[in-house]
Order: C-alpha cells, then structure tokens, then sequence
C-alpha cells in the first residue's frame, strides 16, 4: 500500500480530496505549515485522530469527486498527520507509500477498538512528572514513543515497529465493527484506499466490471492484477526498444556528428523515465498495496538505479567523444586515449557513487554495499590482475608520452609506426607491413627508441683509397668531398659536414666522412645521398683517384686445395695446420 504524495498528484484519498475549493476545510488552509502536535502521547494520538476524520470528512463533503487538492490541503495533511509516525527504519523511496499504509491501517484499528478514556492518556505534564518515554495503547501493541535522535528528537511519534506492523494489526481487527457514536470514526477509510483506481482510469468502467474481476487476491483486485502485468510488461518492451534505438542511433550519428551524436542520450533518458513512470502508475492508478507494491516498487526503483548506471557511463563515453572531436585533438592520437581513460575513470567513479547513493535509498545498507563492492573488487582485481596492469600502463604511457600515434620506434626488436594506442596494448604497424601488438605494461618499462622524433638523420661512411695511393691525391680526396658537401641539401647551421683522412686499414687509407641532414625525412636522404655518392665518383674519376677495392687471399695447402676468401679490413682465420703446410 505505497503512493507517493510527494512526487505525486493523485493517490486515492487525495484524489477523492479534490473539487471545489469554495467547501474546503479551513483547518487544512489556515495554517498549511503548522507541524503535527506531538509534544506527548495524547497531543499525537488526539492530533491524528482528529486531522484524519476532518480530511476523510472532507472528502464526504465534496461528494466524493475527483479533483486537484489545493497545495495548501496537501501540505497541511502531509505535515499534521504525515508527521505522527517515526520513518526513520523505512528507505527513503518507500517512506510516502509506507506512511499512507500505516496511518490507514492504523485508524481503521483505532475506529474499531475501545480506547482508554482520553484523561488516561499521557500529555505533558505526565510526561515531565513520570518521565514516560513509550506508551503503549493497553491490550495492543501500538506505541507511541519518545524519539531519541534524529530531526524529530523529542516528539512523540508511532514507533517504527508500529509503521511496519500497523498492517498486520488491521488484518487482525478487521472483522470488528466500527465504534458507535464515535464522531471521529472514519468508515471505509481503507476500502477506498484500496479499491477506488486514480483519475486516469474512469471509475464506473471499474465498477461495471464482472464480479470475477473484483475478486482479491494478496490484497489485490483482479482486475489490478492484470494492469500490473500490463504496465510491468509494457515498460519492459519500452526500456528495451529504447536502449536499441539509443545503440542504433549511436551508430549513425558517428564521431564527426556531434550535434546527431548528444541527441542519442535522449534515448537513455527516455528509458530512465520508465520505472519511474510505471511506478507512479502502478501506485496512484492501479492502487496496488500491501507487500505486492513494496516488491514491484523495489524492483522498479533498481530498474531506475541501473538505467541511472548506465546513463552515467554513457554519458562519460559521449562526453569524451565530444571532447576529441574538436579541431585540436587527433582522433587516434595519445591526447585523445587520454581523454577516453579519464571519462572513463570520472564516469565509473560516478557510476559507483550513483550505486551506492542509490541503493541506500532503496534501502540496502551501505556496510553491505561497502562490503559487496569490497568483495566483487577483490575479485575483479585478483581475475583480472593482467588488464589493470595494462590499464595502469597506459596511464604511464599516457602521462609520459615516449611516443604518439605515427611515429617510428623501435621496441623490444620491432622497428615500425604506431598505429593505435588503446587502454589494454600498442598496436604498430612494422616496416615488413605486418601488425604487431604489445600490451601496455610491457611497453611502460621498456627501452623505446623513437625514431620519429629524431631531428635529422646522421650518416657515417668510411671512403678506402688504396695503399699505393700518393699523399697528394689522398689530401685531394679529402678536399673533394668536403667540397661537394659545402653547404649540403639539407644542413644545419650548427651541424656542419666531417671530412677526414683518419685511419690506416689494412690494405687502404680511409677517408670518413660524417654530415647531418634536416629534417629526417628518410626518402628525401635517400636521393640526397644518391646525389652525393655520383658526385664522389665522377670527381674522383676526373682527378685520377681510384676506390681500394676488396683483396682475396688465396692459401695452397699440400694435402688439399682450400681457398679462403676475406674483405679488406677482415682478419682471416686459418687452420693450423694449414699454416704448417705453407711453412
């Protein structure tokens, strides 16, 4: 028996409240914020009373028609009769329907039991003189107690065992009749809690309904029954034809779409709105009570929690779309990995905090959420050890940048460009054209060389003249080429060309020669090099210096022929016993 007056605007007693305003009570609209009287045991339990019979009472005035309550009439009847119980034990999205339950269930027992003379009751001075802090009607167990902490210390308010059981205690007292010359009985306070649909489903279609239709079942008509699978179902289908169109649009709307692309959240918000829709439809319309609504609201109110889960960590990936989409951020660059990771981390925080703030609302204690996220965490981490080891890889990766999407590096003895940079590996394109992928926390503690982000290219290359070669030309050469180097295609101010006569081989003079050529575009260097090397050439031809070529040793054996071939600069290893043949 759970409604919601607060989000609301017709449960049953309120909706019979509604008419004209020329015949309201003044009592309800004098004073609409005046709290309940609740300084002891009597001022409650009279208060209640009294507040119920005159709204009922109300009712019976206005005919019994359907109507909108005043916003005065409904703050005055949810503060002064609202205000008598203590909901402290009921989760807060239960507490409305929880409170219309209790405070019909127990005046109907009230209007049917004897009460003790209302002298008998405690009042004030009572209560200071003996010090009462409980009372219990005499032969029920209805009590009235002292509130310890909280907002509401110090009143006196229907203790929330009362709350919970009041309507254990009606199905026990039903069967009586109603006191006799009591001016403050309610009759059929409860029927029309129970029985009248709200203002959206017309009355006398309900009432010309066959008698089959009419007939209980845990507390519920048939014909309530059937709406309740009606609308369970339908807000089913709903949610989930929502959550395709929302992945469906998703798709088209594409990244460059931004526009297209934030209106597919609607898709996920439509589907939020559901439970909370057939909440109130299942609550004010179909006027379904009892154990039956606490169960159905529980399971809508995680339906809502969850489609409120997933919304937020849709909205973390929508937010970090729209972020990389602007003009200074690259697709597939390091930057926008880094942007996904955060909204991802910043939206499963938000999604945790939503779960745990949620499901205190509905009413799991939050030790056992603690404790549960506690738990699955343990688990998730020791399962899935591996991945959080890439994914803190990535951040490292993220936060030091050794490398960006394009770029040519050389890691672990693959040389190529980096394609993709995700939350789990490295993707890189090699120079064979094959695709090599590196998980993230191999590549956060290795060795890289970054080869695209070399600011030239440096080349080394030793020219041999042979031995016999005069020092004229050997100084020559080296003019030469520091010549045809002069200002190179391709030189830096501060990194002049090298040309030196600096070694002695074997069986030549070497000439090395050292220059650097900016930027490092590799194709450009090569033809650069090209150039160079003809242009040695042909001025080493025009000047009558000649290349030491490579020399082949050949060694006769006695025993049998062995020849051994060896380049200039090679030490050739033989045989010993081939040496003492020679010998």
């Amino acid at each position: 028996m759970r409604n919601s007056l607060l989000h609301g605007t017709s449960f049953v007693l309120l909706a019979l409240w509604l008419a004209a305003v020329a015949s309201a009570d003044d009592t309800f609209t004098e004073h609409p914020l005046e709290p309940a009287a609740t300084s002891s045991p009597r001022a409650t339990l009279k208060g209640f009373i009294e507040k119920t019979h005159q709204a009922f009472d109300l009712v019976e005035k206005r005919g019994m028609r359907r109507g909108m309550l005043t916003a005065d009439e409904l703050v005055s009847f949810r503060n002064q009769i609202y205000g008598c119980f203590d909901l402290s034990q009921v989760p807060p999205s239960l507490q409305t329907s929880q409170i219309e339950e209790s405070f019909t269930c127990v005046k109907e027992v009230l209007d049917r039991i004897e009460l003790p003379p209302e002298s008998e009751w405690p009042d004030e001075e009572m209560v200071a003189e003996e010090e009462i802090e409980r009372w219990t009607i005499p032969h029920t167990e209805i009590t009235i107690a002292k509130v310890k902490e909280g907002p509401k210390q110090g009143q006196f308010l229907f203790t929330p065992a009362t709350v919970d059981r009041a309507a254990e205690f009606y199905e026990r007292v039903k069967h009586l009749p109603y006191k006799e010359n009591e001016p403050t009985v309610t009759r059929n306070l409860f029927r029309f809690y129970t029985s009248e649909p709200g203002w959206m489903l017309p009355r006398d279609w309900i009432m010309s309904l066959p008698a089959w239709a009419h007939s209980r079942s845990a507390g519920q008509a048939a014909w309530q029954w059937i709406g309740l699978v009606i609308v369970l179902v339908l807000a089913l289908l709903v949610m989930l034809v929502m959550y395709l169109l929302g992945i469906q649009s998703s798709r088209k709307a594409g990244d460059t779409n931004l526009l297209r692309y934030l209106v597919t959240l609607a898709f996920p918000v439509a589907a939020l709105a559901v439970p909370l829709l057939a909440k109130h439809f299942v609550q004010e319309q179909l006027r379904i009570t009892g154990d039956v609504l606490v169960f159905v609201t529980y399971c809508l109110n995680i339906a809502f929690l969850l489609a409120l889960t997933v919304l937020v960590v849709i909205a973390g990936n929508k937010a970090a779309t729209v972020v990389i989409a602007t003009p200074w951020i690259k697709p597939r660059g390091l930057d926008a990995q880094i942007v996904r990771l955060t909204c991802r981390v910043l939206s499963i925080v938000a999604a945790i905090i939503v779960l745990l703030e949620g499901g205190q609302q509905i009413g799991i204690p939050l030790t056992t959420l603690v404790a549960g996220a506690g738990v699955g965490g343990l688990a998730l981490a020791l399962a899935a050890q591996d991945m959080l080891k890439n994914v803190f890889g990535s951040i490292m990766i993220s936060l030091d940048k050794p490398y960006r999407i394009g770029e040519r590096i050389l890691v672990k003895g693959y040389d190529g460009v980096v394609e993709e940079v995700g939350l789990r590996s490295t993707k890189i394109r090699m120079l064979t054209g094959h695709q090599t992928t590196i998980p993230n926390e191999e590549m956060a503690r290795s060795d890289i060389e970054n080869v695209g982000r070399r600011p030239h290219i440096r080349r080394i290359s030793d020219i041999p003249v042979p031995l016999d070669t005069p020092h004229e030309k050997v100084d020559q050469a080296v003019k030469l080429v520091r010549g045809i180097l002069e200002n190179h295609e391709g030189m830096h101010a501060d990194f002049p060309p090298r040309v030196f006569f600096n070694d002695f081989n074997r069986d030549s003079f070497n000439i090395r020669m050292i220059l650097w050529y900016h930027p490092a575009k590799y194709w450009d260097y090569l033809a650069f090099c090209q150039d160079v090397n003809q242009r040695i050439v042909e001025a080493f031809d025009a000047n009558g210096i000649r290349f030491a070529p490579p020399t082949t040793a050949t060694y006769l054996a006695q025993e049998e022929d062995r020849t051994l071939h060896f380049d200039t600069g090679e030490r050739a290893k033989v045989d010993r016993s081939i040496k003492s043949d020679l010998t």
